[in-house]
């Protein structure tokens, strides 16, 4: 019997698209469907588990799976001890309280002994006790943002992303109680066995999150500015420098953060850089 690294996944919501689009970057295909519970991998060592949201850091805690990609709230809010492997840049949202608009605020005392409607009573228990205060607060599951509209409560503690749900119902963020996005969390007693195959998909994730973050930058430059470009660039190490067919023109090849590009561009021009080119790299092994 072959032995396969167990991974959960939400069954349904905001993480399983981009839980699945980033298994596929990693070279990892599946046959089937979302509609079962289990799916075994066709060219990698893994069985994907699809459960339900909450469910998941109870199941990998006792071992029914090995590893997650799952919400930080969420592991928050269960308050199982699973080991953060790394953060995989999607999904990214605040838990945060959100006051009816056009009622004074006046910081954090605000919240002492007022109702709070949420779907995160752990975290946010704990959010008072750090702050000295005390609240009632009301667990409610789904449609938290309508608490204080019919009168249920004078606050609400929820996932924002955007803030267009809170802007909907007449809301304003006023506190941050915490930031999370998709990450990859372990049983930190995973079988030894499995081990091996956990490694190298950790390897894979890396990479594709390194690439993620970096883009192949081309551009051509004069001969006579190339060492001002070079000491421009914030790439990795030496740019590649390559001969063009027109004389005293050659064509200079790196890596750099995306967003360092912005902040070079005008040089780079300045300098006489001319057909600058900005690809994206689809894995990146450093």
């Amino acid at each position: 019997m072959s032995t396969n690294l167990k991974i959960a996944v939400q069954k349904s919501g905001r993480l399983l698209e981009g839980s699945l689009k980033l298994l596929r970057e990693c070279g990892i295909r599946f046959d089937k469907g979302k509609d079962q519970l289990k799916v075994q991998a066709n060219n990698f060592p893994i069985e994907l588990y699809y459960l339900r949201n909450s469910d998941i850091p109870q199941y990998v805690h006792d071992g029914v799976a090995d590893i997650t990609i799952i919400g930080e709230n969420t592991i928050v809010e269960k308050e199982k001890p699973l080991e953060k492997i790394l953060a995989l840049n999607f999904s990214k949202c605040k838990l945060s309280l959100a006051i009816p608009k056009g009622i004074p605020y006046t910081g954090l005392s605000f919240f002492e002994g007022k109702k709070i409607a949420t779907s995160y009573p752990n975290t946010l228990r704990a959010w008072l006790k750090k702050n000295n205060m005390t609240a009632d607060i009301h667990e409610i599951s789904g449609s938290v943002e309508i608490a204080p509209n019919i009168g249920l409560a004078d606050a609400i503690c929820d996932l924002v992303s955007t803030g267009s749900t809170l802007f909907k119902n007449g809301l304003e963020e006023k506190e941050i109680i915490l930031k999370s996005q998709a990450s990859l969390f372990a049983n930190k007693n995973m079988p030894e066995e499995v081990r091996p195959i956990f490694e190298k998909l950790v390897f894979r994730l890396k990479s594709v999150l390194t690439a993620q973050n970096n883009k192949y930058l081309l551009m051509n430059a004069p001969n006579n500015s190339i060492d001002q470009i070079i000491n421009i660039l914030p790439g990795m190490k030496s740019p590649t420098v390559m001969p063009l067919a027109s004389e005293g023109w050659s064509s200079i090849h790196t890596v750099i953060q995306e967003d360092r590009f912005w902040e070079i561009i005008d040089q780079l021009k300045d300098n006489g850089a001319q057909g600058i080119l900005v690809i994206p790299i689809e894995k990146m092994i450093l």
